[in-house]
């Protein structure tokens, strides 16, 4: 039984799904199936069944689950403290965000991170805001940072930047450069990011606190990324809210119009775990956050 066995068969647990699995860890689907078999076939134990297209954990995978889990953390727990006897010559940080952050505010910082400190491997894992916070709350991130809402997680949020969300249609929207109603809005036809979104959690709180009904929105796709979203947007039938920082380049390019209705800012949080201890390389990552 090894680390990375354990690792999969936590992440296939929480998934129920081997190819999502693989998409998380960023490893093929065979491998994630071969490490699950392998583990299976050594102790002769069945640790998930597949129930038509789903897969559910077996009753030993359900009393299994736990200890994986336990052995992880403290993997996790020794690993910080190797990386504190080496110091910050060397070290690994493993960070979680949401697309927004990930793609637009985090990749600088980074950067900037990884000259100062050349010897430390800094790794990357994107989701929604659901999702990255799933991660740090189960022991595969050191750190997180979203824009959305994880108040289901007991985790510890720090505020450490911001954006603005608005609306966007193609140029030749008839909405654009119109004074726009609630109604209108309601009227319009919609391309949404999906359940679990930070984007999508401020959109809809946005959108009813000026006054739109978020439940009557016409809907016609839902997409799992800004830019997906923002393609639609070649169809003049179409608007969407996004962030300006995800907007700006085809703004800019003259590829998509503002469409006039303002919404509430909102902030980006630094997660971390309350009861796991940072490595000295996460901790100092976290001091030039800020």
């Amino acid at each position: 039984m090894t680390l990375e066995q354990l690792r999969i068969f936590t992440v296939v647990a929480d998934m129920l799904n081997m190819t999502k699995a693989a998409a998380r860890l960023h490893i093929t689907q065979p491998a994630i199936s071969a490490a699950i078999a392998t583990l299976e076939d050594r102790y002769s134990t069945k640790l998930f069944d597949r129930v038509g297209r789903r897969l559910e954990l077996t009753a030993e995978g359900r009393s299994f689950l736990p200890e994986a889990q336990a052995v992880l953390d403290r993997a996790a727990d020794a690993r910080r403290a190797l990386d504190g006897l080496a110091g910050l010559m060397q070290g690994e940080i493993r960070l979680a965000a949401s697309q927004t952050v990930a793609t637009y505010w985090l990749p600088r910082k980074m950067a900037d991170f990884a000259l100062a400190y050349p010897g430390i491997s800094v790794h990357l894992q994107v989701g929604n805001t659901t999702q990255a916070a799933a991660l740090l709350q189960q022991g595969a991130a050191d750190i997180a940072f979203v824009e959305g809402d994880c108040s289901e997680f007991p985790l510890l949020g720090k505020v450490v930047g911001a954006d603005q969300l608005r609306l966007y249609a193609s140029v030749d929207s008839p909405l654009v450069g119109r004074e726009l109603t609630a109604d209108c809005l309601q009227a319009a036809t919609w391309v949404m990011r999906e359940a679990g979104s930070g984007t999508r959690d401020h959109l809809a709180a946005g959108l009813a606190a000026t006054g739109v009904q978020v439940e009557k929105l016409r809907i016609c796709l839902q997409l799992p990324s800004n830019g997906a979203v923002l393609h639609t947007l070649d169809n003049k039938d179409l608007i969407a809210g996004v962030s300006s920082l995800a907007a700006a380049s085809r703004l800019s390019a003259g590829r998509i119009a503002e469409l006039k209705w303002d919404l509430p800012g909102r902030d980006f949080h630094m997660l971390r775990h309350p009861e796991r201890q940072l490595g000295r390389a996460a901790a100092a990552f976290v001091n030039a956050i800020g």
